[in-house]
């Protein structure tokens, strides 16, 4: 991402602006500090100021993260990582620890990313002014950091949380950016839990709509597998054949989401927090996407009722993938049933030492589980139970099936190879699972309706996507506004899919 104007940062440094909060970072060559733009320090002279657009690229000057305004409670944001789709692929794996331990280096990164390590050396200087080394670092340290302060883990869990090779490694790193040990930097008034709970804050850019996001999750919830209950979302989760569970909660007035973890394996908990920021959708500028869709005069009522309405992703590629299957041609309902019955038949029983809630009992199938199945199981037209056979072996064959694969166009051309999937499903699950902004279902009822209960004639398919021109890059936040407002008509919205062949 290309930085404003120097003048620009520092006024935003003078005002402690929340705007440009993730968006950049300052150093403090007086000290030898980088800060965030709100911190409540006294600002600093303007000559003793460097900007920076990621932490990562901070740290790598030489700065330490500041111990007033935390960098690494900041919201992640997602258009600081410029508009490579490498790059955005490349975080996703380091985010879930793909740079952490031993034998994981950057030249193994660069494999599964399909290009060579000097390429992807090359692409993360020019998009965040630090090499992959440097980000896994700091993501390491940060994470390790919001560890000591929000929870009362031992220190060596905390090592082995962040990702670092041994606890050896972990004490000096922090010697050398703190200049004390990592135990010295733990709040006395940090939240102790039971032993097999971690609880962490999670920023977000405010506004965020959590009653849609919770309506949203809570009409498609499935049995044994999600609840939303009394303001709260729970699940089962599985990590690498790990299996615990999570609960969400808001925390509005520290514009973060409260994520409690029950979890075996704490070596697994940065995947796990990344999938939690994916789903929620925390990486949103929301404030640019909601100015940016308020130009078009049938989206500007939608943005104005529902301020900071967020695109929902999905826990695991694959499950999503199988959801929008089972939703091809039915009402959201039938294929919550549906799915409640694949897991029953299917799904791992969670050990009730790792569950949350009482209610809660499996995980939901892995594409292993599926494939191998001698069968499905399910009372469904055998064209559908053929394309979740298929899509449950496209998983096993390719580990890279539900990560960014170029454009949206070409994302939405591999998707469509698999038996079954239509353009509707495809679009669907680049939106959800892949995360791709710009997916946009324009087949899809529900959009139809919408629109032309808005303009009061029909809609094709054809004018939709014409009309949704000018909502790039993120049609998916006004496909999200459109199926709202379609549910909050007198229309029912059991009826949400439309033929995707």
């Amino acid at each position: 991402m290309e930085l404003p104007s120097r003048e620009v940062c520092y006024r935003a440094l003078q005002s402690k602006d929340a705007r440009f909060d993730g968006l950049l970072f300052v150093g403090i060559t007086s000290t030898g500090i980088y800060c965030r733009p709100v911190c409540p320090a006294r600002t600093a002279k303007p000559e003793n100021c460097i900007f920076f657009g990621s932490a990562a690229a901070a740290q790598d000057a030489g700065f330490r993260p500041c111990l007033r305004c935390r960098p690494e409670t900041a919201p992640d944001l997602a258009s600081w990582r410029g508009t490579s789709n490498t790059v955005s692929r490349a975080l996703a794996l380091i985010a879930e620890g793909a740079l952490d331990g031993d034998g994981n280096g950057v030249e193994r990164l660069a494999e599964r990313l399909g290009l060579g390590e000097r390429q992807l050396r090359r692409l993360f200087l020019q998009h965040l002014g630090a090499s992959p080394v440097s980000v896994a670092q700091t993501r390491r340290v940060l994470f390790a950091k919001q560890l000591i302060h929000e929870t009362r883990m031992p220190m060596t869990e905390v090592a082995m949380a962040a990702g670092f090779s041994s606890v050896r490694r972990f004490n000096e790193t922090f010697l050398n950016l703190f200049h004390r040990p990592p135990s010295a930097l733990r709040r006395k008034s940090a939240a102790g839990h039971g032993e097999k709970e971690v609880v962490l804050r999670l920023r977000y850019r405010p506004p965020y709509d959590w009653e849609s996001m919770l309506g949203f999750l809570r009409a498609r919830a499935i049995p044994g597998v999600e609840i939303v209950d009394n303001g709260r979302y729970m699940r089962t989760v599985e990590v690498n054949g790990a299996m615990g569970s999570i609960e969400v909660t808001h925390l509005p007035d520290r514009q973060s989401l409260g994520v409690n973890i029950r979890f075996p394996d704490v070596r697994l908990l940065p995947a796990i927090v990344a999938r939690v920021r994916r789903l929620f959708d925390l990486g949103a500028d929301i404030e640019t996407i909601d100015n940016h869709l308020s130009g078009d005069p049938v989206l500007a009522p939608l943005v104005a009722k529902r301020p900071g309405l967020r695109a929902p992703g999905g826990w695991d590629g694959f499950e999503i993938a199988v959801r929008a299957v089972l939703g091809q041609q039915i009402s959201v309902v039938a294929a919550r049933g549906y799915a409640g019955k694949l897991v029953a038949l299917h799904g791992r029983a969670v050990p009730k030492s790792f569950l949350i809630h009482p209610d809660l009992s499996h995980a939901f199938p892995t594409a292993k589980q599926l494939a191998t199945a001698d069968s499905i199981g399910l009372a469904m037209p055998a064209a559908r139970l053929a394309a979740l056979q298929a899509v449950a072996q496209a998983a096993m064959d390719d580990a890279n099936l539900f990560r960014p694969f170029g454009n949206i166009e070409e994302t939405v051309a591999r998707l469509r190879t698999i038996r079954g999937i239509g353009e509707w499903t495809a679009q669907y699950i680049a939106l959800r699972a892949i995360r791709e902004m710009d997916a946009f279902p324009a087949t899809d009822v529900g959009l139809l309706r919408s629109v032309a209960s808005m303009d009061g004639e029909k809609t094709t398919p054809a004018d939709l996507l014409s009309r949704a021109e000018c909502w790039r890059p993120w049609r998916a936040y006004a496909a999200q506004h459109l199926w709202a407002a379609d549910g909050s008509t007198a229309v029912s919205q059991t009826r949400t899919f439309t033929n995707d062949r």
